[in-house]
């Protein structure tokens, strides 16, 4: 299984602080599947041009079955993860953000303004996840079944889950 995963984070791409949210993807994911996973990174800064370069390539090039963004899809004038992430979309696929803003806002009031997304690109599933590594966990956990169903759907890849 091939993925992709971008973190997007001015800070962190210039060295001013380490990126925890990129091996938080990782972590939480290794422990969802059983399938080996063959993993293709990334930090980039929030710039808008340069993720959708990165995404494109990611799943036009790499062909990764998922790709997965942390950072970027709050309100302030810096976070353009998902408006970059629409530009490469085929097909978006809103349910995502509406279920990780829901079982965020449980914990979190301000959940409310997170902006993620999801959608598809030829036979790849994008996902925007929050930049805070506390939510990745509880982002992933929801949205789990659903990639697993989409990956199946788009390219006939149904990976197995751990039980």
């Amino acid at each position: 299984m091939k993925i992709g995963r971008i973190t997007l984070s001015d800070r962190a791409s210039a060295g001013v602080y380490e990126d925890q949210s990129g091996p938080e993807i990782e972590r939480v994911v290794a422990a969802f599947f059983d399938e080996p996973i063959e993993w293709t990174r990334s930090l980039l800064p929030d710039d808008r041009d340069q993720i959708v370069t990165e995404l494109s390539r990611l799943c036009d090039i790499e062909d990764c079955h998922l790709v997965i963004t942390t950072g970027g899809t709050g309100p302030s004038a810096r976070d353009v993860t998902p408006e970059a992430t629409h530009r490469v979309l085929h097909k978006e696929l809103p349910g995502f953000g509406e279920a990780m803003r829901t079982a965020s806002f449980v914990k979190v009031k301000t959940a409310i303004l997170s902006r993620a997304t999801a959608g598809i690109r030829n036979r790849s599933l994008i996902v925007n996840l929050p930049g805070r590594p506390s939510a990745i966990q509880d982002c992933l956990q929801v949205l789990m079944p659903a990639i697993v169903e989409c990956l199946d759907h788009i390219c006939g890849f149904r990976p197995k889950i751990r039980s």
